[in-house]
Order: structure tokens, then C-alpha cells, then sequence
């Protein structure tokens, strides 16, 4: 490849299904599909085996939906902990090959082997034996994508490598025209339905069209349809689909966050202030300890929420920004119910959120602390201990206990289903 660096994207097909039918041999024949809770309003498709999407299965289509086109669907739920586990296992066998492993998501995760290819015998070598090693050690089955950039090796995998009998897809840089820019423009990594339509509409129909277009008139289009601040958007998308991506893949990427939050979807419509600041004290509490486990505090802090009805949205997200830094729960939850209160229009919630940023390490702070707040914080950081020891369920809070409490449904969980 034209460019030196090689990097591959690795991604675990079906990756909640395989894992199921590499504990249970007898499925494996047969379509199967990992779906959400139905009895908690969850009962989607999470993922689906290949058998399973030949009867016309698709990935968040309702339990039901599935079950009509393919009767027989065995229906399992989801183990969180056990695919976490499965992955971490992955990761390590990534690590085999290069010690730079950047995770993508719980199934995808980046490779950079420019500096050990030669140890391994080519950058398709390895790709075949990471293959190899993940089937035998976890039964699952990686595609990879191959180039000189992150985002065409997403493209590669998500476009070649899913389709093509080996799993396996080079697509260098200089053979875009007659690879990746035939494709429709919704096939370009970060363009959905709704971007591709807009898209249509421009004239701009394929990968090539977009990345023929001269930046200038790309963001002039895009600027007249979205205001002035499509620029952004427009160079980002010029730049993907022409392969420019100078990122590194970083070992580190998720552990120097900006933005500590947490985001709760609701069971129900949540109508009454009571209710509302029972999930505000669980949020702020989830994002105090995320914080002092990092040993940072934050100073601005945000508070959004939605309602149900996506046709016609309600709700805000506002911020403020906090006279000193804190990682106190109380303090959060102080200014979280005043920035709700200012803000919020009394129609029904469904979707809330607090976050946190603005940072600054928590030792630099200690001296400012008076008696009461120190004290608070060394309790917080002891049940923080407590729970990180025998799970979040262990202590909680006498609201969270109420019918409007959800933190007892939440330790019970990892990524918002069941462990």
C-alpha cells in the first residue's frame, strides 16, 4: 500500500450470537437470536446468527416481528458479562500480533501491525491467523478489513470483507475509484438513510460523486440545507470518502475521556418532579463515583431529558457551570434538580441524562474542602469500594427503592441488559 501504515479492523460477526452457539453446540444449525427483555419493553433483536437473517431476521426488530418470519427462531437473552468476557479474550489475542488494540466497540476493535508485519509475514498472514486463533479459542467467527487508514479499513471489513467467501479485504488507497467509490453514498461509513436522501438530492448518489465534489461547493451545498454550521460535517464526510483519516490507533482512546455522563431510557413515562429527581439522584450518584474512581473532579455540568414521542421531541439540555469542582454526590444532585427545574416544561420524560466536564485532578481540591464535604466524600468513597467489591446492589439509596427507582433493575445489568 501507497501509505505505510497498515491497519486492520477486526469484527466479530454476530458477536451476542456466537458466543451463545459456542457454549451450546446443539444450536448451531439452527437460527438463533439474542433479543432484549419483552416484559421491560426491551424485547428487540440484539443480534441474530447468520441462519437466522437467511429467514429474514434483522438486527432491532421486535421479538414478534422475528418469530413470524422464522417460527423456529430459538429466542436466548442476553449475558452481558459473558460477551464482555469473550471480547477482553479477543483483545488479547489481537495483542498477540501488536500492542496497539484499539477498541471500536464490544465486537470491532482496530489493529496497527505497521511496525510487526514483518515478524508475521504479511499483513494477510496475520489477518488469517488471528482468524484461526479467535475461532479456536472462542468459536467466533472476525472479518478484517485492510488499509492504510482507520476509516477505510472500517469500510473494507463493512463493504469487502463481510461479503467475500474468506472474510479477508485489502482496499488500498490508490484503488478507491475502482473499489469503494461505485458504491452507493449510504455505504460510506458515518452516511444513513436519512444523510444519503439529503445526498440524493444534491445530485450525490455514489461514494465517488461525494468525494469528486470540490470541498468548497460540498460545504456551500450542505451549508444551504443545514445552516452555517454544516462546514464540519461537510469536510468530515469529504475527508471519509476520500480515505483521508491521520488518527492513531490508541490503546488509550477511552481512558482520557472529556465527559464523564450517563444516560437512563425509562420504563415509562415519568410525569411528576418526585419521580423525575429519584432517577436525577441515581444519575448523579453513577456519574460522582465515575468520577471519584478517576479521581477527578468536574465543574460544568449537564442535564438533558426527552420524551417518548421521537415524531414530535420535548425536552432540553442545558448546563452550568459549578462555582467549585466537586465529585460529591449531593452537590451534583443539588445542581442537577436546579438546572431540571429551570428548564424542564412539565411534559412527560422518558429519556434523561447528567454528565460532567470541565476537569481537574481531585488532589489539587482536598485542602478546599470543609469538615462536612470531606467527611461526605470518604463515605461515598467507601460504599464506592463496597460496590465495586459485591456488586452496585449492596447499597443503596432509600428512593431508589420506590416505584420510581430504577437502581436495583441497573445492578442487575451491564450496558442495559441482564449479566
Amino acid at each position: 500500500m501507497p501509505n505505510d501504515r497498515i491497519i486492520l479492523l477486526a469484527d466479530c460477526q454476530s458477536f451476542y450470537a456466537s458466543v451463545e452457539k459456542a457454549e451450546r453446540p446443539e444450536l448451531i444449525d439452527k437460527p438463533l437470536a439474542v433479543c432484549g427483555d419483552p416484559a421491560r419493553r426491551s424485547g428487540i433483536v440484539l443480534a441474530a446468527c447468520p441462519v437466522a437473517k437467511a429467514c429474514g431476521v434483522t438486527t432491532a426488530e421486535r421479538i414478534g416481528e422475528a418469530l413470524s418470519k422464522c417460527p423456529e427462531l430459538v429466542v436466548v437473552k442476553p449475558r452481558m458479562q459473558t460477551y464482555l468476557d469473550v471480547s477482553l479474550q479477543i483483545t488479547r489475542i489481537y495483542e498477540e500480533f501488536t500492542d496497539l488494540v484499539e477498541p471500536y466497540s464490544i465486537d470491532e476493535q482496530f489493529i496497527d501491525v505497521t511496525g510487526t508485519v514483518h515478524l508475521f509475514g504479511g499483513a494477510l498472514e496475520i489477518a488469517r491467523q488471528i482468524q484461526d486463533k479467535v475461532m479456536a479459542q472462542t468459536g467466533v467467527y472476525t472479518r478484517l478489513g485492510i488499509s492504510s487508514t482507520k476509516v477505510l479499513a472500517k469500510q473494507a471489513c463493512d463493504n469487502f470483507a463481510k461479503k467475500n467467501e474468506s472474510g479477508i479485504y485489502v482496499l488500498p488507497q490508490d484503488r478507491l475509484e475502482d473499489t469503494l467509490w461505485p458504491l452507493p453514498v449510504n455505504k460510506m461509513f458515518m452516511i444513513g438513510s436519512r444523510m444519503m436522501r439529503h445526498m440524493n438530492r444534491m445530485g450525490i448518489h455514489t461514494i465517488g460523486d461525494l468525494a469528486r465534489t470540490p470541498l468548497p461547493d460540498l460545504k456551500r451545498m450542505l451549508r444551504a440545507r443545514f445552516g452555517k454550521n454544516a462546514d464540519i460535517h461537510a469536510e468530515q464526510c469529504w475527508r471519509i470518502a476520500s480515505g483521508i483519516d491521520d488518527s492513531p490507533v490508541s490503546p488509550n482512546t477511552h481512558i482520557g475521556e472529556k465527559s464523564i455522563g450517563h444516560m437512563m431510557t425509562l420504563p415509562r413515562d415519568y410525569e411528576t418532579r418526585e419521580e423525575i429527581r429519584v432517577i436525577l439522584l441515581e444519575l448523579c450518584e453513577l456519574v460522582a463515583r465515575r468520577c471519584r474512581a478517576r479521581g477527578k473532579m468536574g465543574r460544568t455540568l449537564s442535564v438533558n431529558c426527552a420524551g417518548a414521542d421521537f415524531d414530535r421531541p420535548t425536552g432540553f439540555s442545558r448546563q452550568m457551570t459549578l462555582a467549585c469542582p466537586t465529585h460529591i454526590t449531593s452537590d451534583l444532585y443539588k445542581h442537577a434538580c436546579e438546572l431540571f427545574d429551570k428548564h424542564w416544561n412539565g411534559r412527560p420524560v422518558r429519556r434523561i441524562g447528567v454528565s460532567m466536564t470541565g476537569f481537574q485532578s481531585d488532589e489539587e481540591y482536598q485542602l478546599m474542602f470543609d469538615d462536612y464535604r470531606e467527611r461526605l466524600g470518604t463515605l461515598e468513597k467507601t460504599t464506592d469500594r463496597l460496590k465495586d467489591k459485591y456488586g452496585d446492589g449492596i447499597i443503596m439509596r432509600a428512593s431508589s427503592a420506590s416505584p420510581a427507582g430504577q437502581a436495583r433493575d441497573r445492578a442487575e445489568k451491564i450496558g442495559g441488559h441482564y449479566k
